[in-house]
């Protein structure tokens, strides 16, 4: 994969989507990670009207633990896998006070120890609320729009995210993942993607390849 091409394809995507940002509202690191939890199996767009509420009960990992967890799963009940989600973030409060002094750790090792987080969880708090790169996230959208952009030819997440880590620049990490999803939310959809209004068209091998 030619590192111009692949430049060439995040400047186009920044040049479009200039202020783009996780769609998930939050004011700190434990929100952004209680979030991206209670995302999984549901839209952002859900998620941000059950945390309207949440974020203003719960302001602490100690106000999630001290809530019984038939309250909490309540709370969140509108988000899919519910009962399992709230289990996982009462558990991870728990350890968040027990080993991190009550702080949402700022690195990929101790983040993925927490329950409920694995990488890709793990690598959108890192850039959200750190501004690390220390990995891609790869969710639906980074592996659909990475791989009709002839990015990657894997379909599991753990390999998506090591070929696009060795073709887009660190620097980039982070802000590339947002990016996609982005762009696969807007134009680079799964049904019936918009090639003709999309900026990569010119130099995406898939384009105006759907009927």
């Amino acid at each position: 994969m030619p590192a111009e091409r692949v430049n060439e394809i995040i400047a186009l995507l920044k040049k479009e989507y200039p202020d783009v940002r996780t769609a998930l509202d939050h004011s700190n690191p434990l929100e952004l990670l209680v979030a991206t939890i209670l995302s999984a199996q549901s839209t952002d767009r859900q998620v941000n009207v059950v945390t309207k509420n949440l974020f203003k009960k719960y302001r602490t990992p100690q106000d999630y633990i001290k809530t019984p967890l038939d309250e909490l799963e309540k709370d969140i009940h509108s988000t899919n896998f519910y009962k399992n989600k709230a289990k996982n973030i009462k558990k991870l409060c728990e350890l968040l006070v027990e080993n991190f002094g009550g702080k949402v750790p700022d690195n990929m090792e101790d983040l993925i120890t927490l329950p409920g987080v694995a990488r890709k969880t793990a690598n959108v708090v890192l850039w959200s609320a750190f501004g690390k790169n220390e990995g891609i996230a790869v969710d639906t959208h980074v592996k659909r729009v990475s791989a009709r952009l002839g990015l990657t030819e894997n379909t599991s997440p753990e390999k998506i995210e090591k070929d696009l880590v060795t073709i887009v620049p660190k620097n980039d990490w982070g802000l590339f993942s947002l990016l996609l999803i982005k762009h696969g939310r807007e134009i680079c959809t799964a049904k019936k993607p918009r090639c003709q209004d999309c900026v990569l068209n010119k130099i995406c091998p898939s384009a105006f390849t759907f009927g």
